[in-house]
């Protein structure tokens, strides 16, 4: 379609790097609205100018010489239009009275006058054009598209049941299995991507990469068994899903998609593009990572940038904003390279990880602010200081030995997960384990590190998780489709705290004098407060432009007096060495009275040092 205001087809939109174009036309000139489903056709749905245009493709005629078909409804404009339909040694003839069809500059064009509603129909062909226009009188009628735009018969009528295979419940944590219909008859792959919850909170969304949405019923259930209802299919890549007031929203590698059930059959009907101004190249590595929302209604998700290649655009490795009505995108921050979701903080601030990599030394957990980058000097038009000064550091550098790659985090908002409620926790996609994320903040600067929780190892990466207002448990599924450790295609999990007494770090400090390690519960064991219960190593990286980094500056630190306070939940570590250092890992292994041993891992980073502890 020839730009309305100027009659010109040259094409003016972003110029990326290589010279190529991405991203949408301005909304004045063109704009895709969508697609509607309806019994096997498929309707598009766009703008040009101010008209409205309904377009279904077809195919007519039979033998090797098919006939393509584009039957257009267009509601009037305020200029007229032109449509660049095919080179003109293609056959082409248009059914329909009110449309002029010419050649120009190896073109056939399509003039369309200004303020009519039309419905035409476009019929092209190799054959030769005699023959094309004998067919116009075989052809059928022009359609009323509108019948196609109220939704149609269900595309996937089967539901599909599965059961929910209880965890183990003399343990900390109980994780139930909420297996999947693998079985299906769509053969579906269920590489689960992202969940939520309805209004009913029995009842969730749950997308997958493969470009399928559910709807989950019997999470509240006392049956033990969920329905699987396939809603929609088709989608490009869903990585992150969101309702808002019953309205679904889903992140995809070319859109942010909110569905539309029409007809009340809990099926979607209209795919409505809700924001595409998403700029996509063809490169595999730039995922659009999760989806959030503020208190404003304001929607959030990252893209990754190009794997090991130079940004071509400006989106590449960025958080990004899209205003609550949809029409205006805006870059948070950048420097990501492979940002694997969000996680909209209490303070209005986010959290994003980052993967070893290329500028990126090793795993990183990012508080992001607006403006901030993060370090991936391939980003778009770089910063001129590539040095560590130049970009904001992560809350901690994660080991890949702890996690291979880090992915959303989420904040506890339940009481029934008892004091670990207020904590912050991250998934591990590349390991499939949940880790806690205590932390502290001198000045601006913002420290911390992570901790596994006591839990089994899940069978595929974890991805997402939502906590459900109406149990209070935590909902997580995940994955395997990049490098992760796990072999299964995909899971979904219902984590339960069980009340029980654990060793969780649920806060940590550095002081100038050594360590202070705040746990979940008091210290049922015998030795926390002898030094021999402690071994601390710390080791530096170097940032460069090189994939990861090896240890610099490795050191072992003494522990010269371990106090343990008074509730026994809290023990200071004296270290007389201690410095800030990019990587420090506390191991401690402890005795319960009963004689067994315990141990934990505890990697965090530190940047400065707080008051010396007395």
């Amino acid at each position: 379609w020839a730009d309305p205001i100027t009659g010109s087809f040259e094409d003016h939109r972003f110029l990326a790097i290589d010279h190529r174009r991405f991203g949408p036309l301005p909304r004045s000139w063109a704009q895709y609205k969508g697609l509607y489903q309806y019994q096997g056709k498929t309707i598009i749905s766009y703008t040009v100018d101010n008209a409205a245009i309904l377009e279904l493709f077809g195919l007519e005629g039979s033998g090797e010489v098919p006939i393509f078909t584009r039957t257009m409804n267009i509601s009037p404009s305020s200029h007229p239009l032109k449509m660049r339909v095919a080179p003109e040694k293609i056959a082409v003839t248009v059914i329909g009275d009110k449309v002029n069809l010419k050649k120009s500059d190896g073109f056939w064009i399509m003039e369309i006058p200004k303020s009519k509603k039309i419905s035409v129909k476009l019929l092209m062909s190799k054959s030769s054009q005699d023959d094309l226009n004998q067919s116009t009188k075989t052809s059928s009628s022009i359609i009323d598209l509108n019948d196609y735009t109220k939704g149609g018969a269900p595309r996937f009528p089967d539901t599909l049941i599965t059961t929910i295979a209880e965890g183990k419940k003399d343990m900390p944590f109980q994780v139930d299995v909420l297996n999947l219909p693998f079985q299906s008859p769509w053969k579906n792959q269920f590489r689960l991507s992202g969940i939520d919850f309805l209004a009913d909170k029995d009842k969730g969304i749950i997308c997958s990469t493969d470009g399928d949405v559910w709807l989950v019923q019997g999470f509240l259930s006392s049956t033990g068994k969920l329905i699987w209802k396939r809603i929609a299919a088709g989608l490009f890549q869903p990585l992150g899903v969101r309702v808002v007031k019953e309205e679904i929203f889903i992140t995809c590698r070319d859109q942010l998609v909110k569905l539309h059930d029409l007809n009340g059959d809990e099926e979607i009907d209209f795919f409505q593009s809700f924001n595409s101004d998403h700029q996509v190249t063809n490169h595999f590595h730039e995922f659009a990572m999760g989806l959030q929302t503020d208190a404003e209604g304001n929607f959030y998700y990252a893209k990754s940038a190009r794997h090991a290649r130079r940004a071509l655009v400006p989106q590449h490795g960025t958080l990004l904003k899209v205003s609550k009505d949809g029409l205006k995108t805006e870059i948070i921050a950048t420097g990501f390279r492979a940002a694997n979701g969000v996680c909209i903080n209490p303070d209005g601030s986010f959290i994003v990880t980052d993967q070893e990599g290329h500028w990126t030394p090793m795993n990183r957990i990012n508080w992001v602010t607006k403006g901030g980058f993060y370090g991936n000097m391939f980003r778009y038009n770089p910063p001129p200081d590539s040095t560590d000064e130049g970009m904001l550091p992560p809350i901690a550098w994660v080991e890949k030995h702890i996690d291979q790659s880090p992915s959303e985090l989420l904040w506890v908002n339940s009481n029934k997960w008892g004091p670990l409620n207020g904590s912050l926790l991250n998934f591990s996609y590349g390991y499939g384990k949940v880790f806690i994320v205590p932390f502290e903040k001198i000045g601006t600067i913002r420290q911390g590190g992570v901790f596994e929780l006591p839990m089994p190892r899940f069978q595929t990466g974890i991805m997402r998780g939502r906590f459900n207002d109406a149990d209070g448990q935590l909902y997580a599924c995940g994955l395997s489709a990049w490098g992760s450790s796990q072999s299964n295609l995909g899971g979904l999990y219902r984590i339960k705290y069980n009340g029980q007494k654990a060793i969780i770090p649920i806060g940590i400090k550095a002081r100038k004098n050594g360590i202070e390690i705040k746990f979940s519960h008091e210290l049922e064991v015998n030795d926390a407060d002898k030094t021999s219960s402690y071994k601390i190593q710390t080791w530096d990286l170097l940032r460069s432009r090189k994939y990861g980094s090896a240890h610099h500056n490795e050191k072992n630190l003494q522990v010269t007096e371990a106090s343990l306070s008074e509730d026994k939940q809290t023990i200071f570590l004296t270290i007389p060495d201690i410095k800030p250092t990019w990587v420090m890992e506390i191991s401690f292994e402890y005795t319960r009275p009963d004689g067994e041993k315990t141990k934990g891992l505890i990697q965090n980073t530190i940047y400065q040092l707080g008051k010396e502890t007395k």
